[in-house]
C-alpha cells in the first residue's frame, strides 16, 4: 500500500482518502473553483492525506503542521477556507481559531478532531465542527458548503 503500514490506518485517517491517495480513484465533486484552503494539523499522515483529497477535488491546498505555522500562512496567504485539527501540541485548534478570527473573521473555519463534545467555547469560534472519523466525502461537503459557488 505505497509504504503506507496498518498504524497509518488506525491513527484515525480515513480509509476512503488513503484509498484515494494510492489508487486516484476518489469520484467526488470537483470543487468549483481554484478555492484556497489551508489544512492545519499536527499528524503529518493525516495531513498529506486530507491535502491529496481535496486537491483531487480540485482544490489548492497549503498544509502547516503546528498551530503557529498555520497562523504564519494564514495572515501571509489569500487563504478563503481552514480545516483545521482541534488536538495540537503547544497550540490547540481553539486557540488557533480564536487567533484567526481576531485577524480575518470573515474566513471560514472548520475544526476537524478525533474527540466528540469538544467546548462550547471551542466550537462557537468554528463555522463547522465534525470527527476525523465521518470521512473524505463529508468533509468535502462541508467545505463545499462554506465556500462560495462559483466566480462571477
Amino acid at each position: 500500500m505505497n509504504g503506507r503500514t496498518d498504524r497509518d490506518l488506525r491513527r484515525g485517517d480515513w480509509l476512503i482518502l488513503v484509498d484515494a491517495e494510492t489508487t486516484g480513484s476518489y469520484h467526488g465533486e470537483m470543487a468549483e473553483a481554484q478555492h484556497l484552503v489551508l489544512c492545519v494539523d499536527d499528524e503529518m499522515v493525516g495531513l498529506r492525506v486530507r491535502k491529496a483529497v481535496l486537491e483531487r477535488a480540485g482544490y489548492q491546498v497549503i498544509t502547516a503542521g503546528s498551530g503557529p505555522e498555520g497562523l504564519e500562512l494564514f495572515a501571509r496567504e489569500p487563504v478563503e477556507a481552514v480545516i483545521l485539527d482541534y488536538s495540537m501540541p503547544g497550540m490547540h485548534g481553539g486557540e488557533v481559531a480564536m487567533e484567526m478570527r481576531q485577524r480575518k473573521p470573515a474566513i471560514p473555519i472548520l475544526l476537524l478532531s478525533a474527540y466528540l463534545g469538544l467546548p462550547g467555547n471551542v466550537t462557537s469560534l468554528v463555522d463547522l465542527y465534525m470527527t476525523k472519523g465521518e470521512g473524505a466525502e463529508l468533509l468535502l461537503e462541508k467545505l463545499k458548503s462554506l465556500l462560495p459557488s462559483g466566480l462571477d
